[in-house]
């Protein structure tokens, strides 16, 4: 998964928008790939939203992946799952899907990540960046330095995410990061298309000095 600017949803901060608005604006700004990730829906509610999303990607042509939950993820013919530490292992997690869907893991520190490579990750998830208020219990700060260490020892596309401002995004993906993940900085922001587009335009810029 060759992702450069990732949007997790998060119903919270949609401030009386709808989540389709949202997320086309989004889109149309550069987000490359939505995952959907709403800890305290229902699991209707969240078949809901998936369909909903999985209608718009498809459309656009981006990346959906669904968080936590495998069910869903197949219900709605999602592209992939995003897998925690505790959730079902990578392989559970193929063998529901069926072939060719994508697969990550949430990651904290280089163990973790080499032993996702190990296992066959498509791409991990590696956090948090800064403190975050979508997750009350973080792990410790992983920061830059730890996207440099963890890139010194994996080769897999690592999706930096947790508490990422439009600010931090150069110095992440100059640190080896390959893709930000974003919540609130887009999705809270007035002008979400605005927003996106500046973010989207810094991994550029960094991915393509790198070469």
């Amino acid at each position: 998964m060759d992702s450069r600017l990732y949007l997790v949803t998060g119903h919270q901060f949609l401030n009386g928008r709808s989540l389709e608005s949202v997320i086309r604006a989004a889109i149309s700004g550069g987000v490359d790939c939505v995952q959907l990730r709403e800890k305290d829906f229902t699991g209707r509610e969240l078949l809901e939203a998936g369909r909903l999303i999985r209608h718009i990607t498809r459309e656009l042509h981006v990346t959906f992946i669904v968080n936590d939950r495998i069910d869903v993820a197949r219900a709605v013919d999602a592209d992939g799952v995003h897998l925690g530490q505790s959730d079902l292992p990578i392989q559970a997690a193929r063998d529901i899907l069926g072939p060719g869907k994508i697969v990550g893991l949430s990651t904290h520190n280089v163990q973790e990540a080499m032993e996702a490579e190990r296992l066959g990750a498509d791409y991990i998830g590696l956090g948090p960046m800064r403190k975050t208020m979508t997750k009350l219990d973080t792990e410790p700060v992983v920061g830059p330095a730890g996207v440099k260490k963890v890139r010194e020892h994996v080769s897999l596309p690592i999706v930096a995410i947790g508490g990422i401002k439009e600010d931090d995004v150069a110095e992440i993906i100059r640190s080896g990061a390959s893709s930000v993940a974003v919540v609130s900085a887009i999705i809270a922001s007035s002008d979400v298309e605005a927003t996106a587009r500046r973010m989207r335009q810094l991994v550029d810029h960094e991915r393509g000095a790198q070469g």
